[in-house]
């Protein structure tokens, strides 16, 4: 990415559950998203035996990894976002290499405590998700290292775009 056409401010780091991340949200298409992020390095189509078919556009600054997700049936709209920015911000705080008790409180405070799924991974890494609430954050050697997080979807499966 153009550090140019990408400022590092709060505001671009800010996840917003369930709309997306400062102004990238959720819903947008693909012209959309490269207006606003440029053109991936890296386009990954997904493979033969995936459950759904998606594209994973993969930005690289700084070592730091920015991955977006168009799902085919949701018409290659963005529907989830992954990254490792030391930036990323969730309800104004500071995320990157918080311990996993730090966010479980950041979560409760915020109204999102219900009951997070707490796994560890084959790699060692610790996934703690809250279902509800689309998030998956993954903990190495005790810190959060990267987020993965999605649109809101109901109790009947449907997608819940945010308003524009």
């Amino acid at each position: 990415m153009n550090p140019q056409s990408t400022p590092n401010s709060i505001e671009e780091n800010e996840i917003i559950l369930g709309t997306g991340m400062g102004p990238l949200r959720f819903g947008a298409t693909m012209d959309e998203v490269r207006t606003l992020v440029g053109e991936p390095e890296e386009i990954e189509e997904s493979e033969d035996e995936d459950d759904f078919e998606h594209q994973a556009w993969n930005y690289y600054e700084d070592d730091h990894l920015l991955s977006l997700y168009f799902d085919r049936e949701d018409d290659f709209r963005l529907s989830c976002i992954e990254t490792d920015n030391p930036g990323l911000r969730l309800f104004g705080e500071a995320l990157h290499g918080r311990t996993l008790d730090q966010v479980r409180d950041l979560m409760q405070r915020h109204g999102q405590g219900n009951t997070p799924e707490l796994e560890t991974m084959e790699g060692g890494e610790v996934r703690l998700s809250y279902e509800k609430s689309m998030i998956d954050m993954y903990f190495e050697e005790g810190q959060l290292q990267f987020v993965n997080f999605g649109v809101f979807i109901n109790d009947d499966l449907e997608v819940q775009w945010p308003s524009k």
